[in-house]
């Protein structure tokens, strides 16, 4: 039985006709879902259920690009509203990225956009029903329904409508996005979004994105995070030259094997028989390019030195709130008792991963020798140790 085909256009319609709206705002979306949809279509081995999670997946985008836009026209004040000196984390996949950001997350002062109003912004939060908005029940009810659909996908990274979501899900909208290539396998998608898509237009959208969200409910800063910001960190600090990262670190082969298992079980989803080995092989390529890119980065002075604060994983593991009043006191922040309390209660509540139990190297089919060589400048300049794998 020959599966559906997906196209573009038609999605594009089915989203103006399910809002009843035509404006996408800047073009600059319409490349990045052409060559997307064409790599779902051509390469990522879609099941049948697959197709449907796809559709509903890019609809999602598009809509929420539909609402945001006709909303944004008939509120002009929100294109006013400053995003300023916003708190970043960056750092590669599975480098403690998650954990970091839902404890800083717990501080008052920091305002994380939440899953639930990332995936449903329209209209924009209210502080007065933010507590109790309904939208975060029905997204939870979706996420329940993935987590019964992949077993054990908690493990590897949590879930939740009122856990504070990434980045990728934001620039998702303009269709420049690592998001994509880590739930399908799109591998020419991925080689145009590393190797030739300009990310400044992601960047304005990502904007455009927290000026919706905070119009009816703001804070003192912005709290953000992202693995996939490693990739374009010039892009991100051209939008936002005032903001300051805590780039998290840890061995990179470590990383490769445990993003690698965690991409096979995404994948599970709507792809037919993906295995760790196939996205090692593929990934294994852009985890090397960030890294590469970093080191670039700080070399050149395109991450300037005095807006940066690096985290290794080992450190933060042994002692997290050691490592939590570090970053505080390097950024010139206050960790008021409130705060420390609530992200101590939050650590009890949420105590991790079980420290990467559920893969192993050599299930990637790479090489550890080659690759240890390859990382090697890395972790030189980084002085990011080795682990046992």
């Amino acid at each position: 039985m020959t599966r559906a085909r997906l196209d573009a256009d038609a999605l594009v319609t089915q989203a103006a006709e399910l809002t009843g709206l035509e404006d996408f705002g800047e073009p600059t979306w319409r490349e990045g879902l052409d060559r997307l949809v064409a790599a779902l279509d051509g390469e990522a081995r879609l099941s049948e259920v697959g197709v449907q999670v796809v559709t509903g997946d890019v609809l999602g985008y598009l809509t929420n690009r539909l609402t945001i836009v006709d909303w944004r026209r008939r509120h002009e004040e929100i294109a006013t509203g400053a995003v300023r000196t916003p708190l970043v984390i960056v750092g590669q996949p599975r480098t403690g990225t998650t954990i970091l950001y839902d404890l800083l997350a717990q501080d008052p002062a920091h305002r994380a956009p939440l899953t639930w109003e990332v995936d449903r912004p329209c209209p924009p939060p209210e502080t007065t029903t933010y507590e109790t908005d309904p939208r975060a029940d029905e997204v939870q009810a979706q996420l329940d329904v993935v987590t019964q659909l992949l077993p054990g996908l908690t493990a590897f990274h949590p879930l939740g409508a009122r856990l504070a979501q990434e980045c990728v899900r934001m620039t998702a909208g303009d269709f420049r996005s690592m998001i994509f290539p880590t739930q399908y396998r799109v591998p020419s998608y991925a080689r145009w979004l590393l190797w030739e898509a300009d990310m400044a237009p992601a960047y304005r959208w990502h904007r455009r994105y927290l000026q919706h969200l905070q119009s009816c409910h703001a804070r003192r800063r912005w709290l953000l995070k992202s693995p996939g910001h490693m990739w374009s960190l010039g892009a991100l600090l051209a939008e936002y030259p005032d903001a300051i990262l805590v780039q998290t670190h840890r061995d990179p082969l470590r990383v490769i094997a445990s993003v690698s298992a965690l991409m096979a079980l995404l994948r599970r989803l709507a792809c037919d028989d993906p295995t760790v080995e196939e996205a090692a092989a593929e990934f294994s390529e852009y985890i090397l390019e960030g890294l590469d890119r970093s080191v670039v980065d700080r070399r050149r002075g395109i991450v300037p030195t005095d807006r940066v604060v690096d985290v290794q994983l080992a450190a933060f593991v042994d002692d997290p709130f050691a490592t939590i009043r570090g970053v505080y006191e390097r950024l010139g922040l206050e960790l008021t008792p409130e705060a420390e309390q609530r992200m101590r209660t939050f650590l009890a509540a949420h105590p991790g991963d079980g420290g990467g139990q559920r893969y192993r190297f050599r299930d990637t089919g790479l090489d550890p020798a080659a690759l240890r060589e390859r990382v090697r400048e890395y972790q030189q300049y980084f002085d990011v140790p080795s682990e046992e794998l």
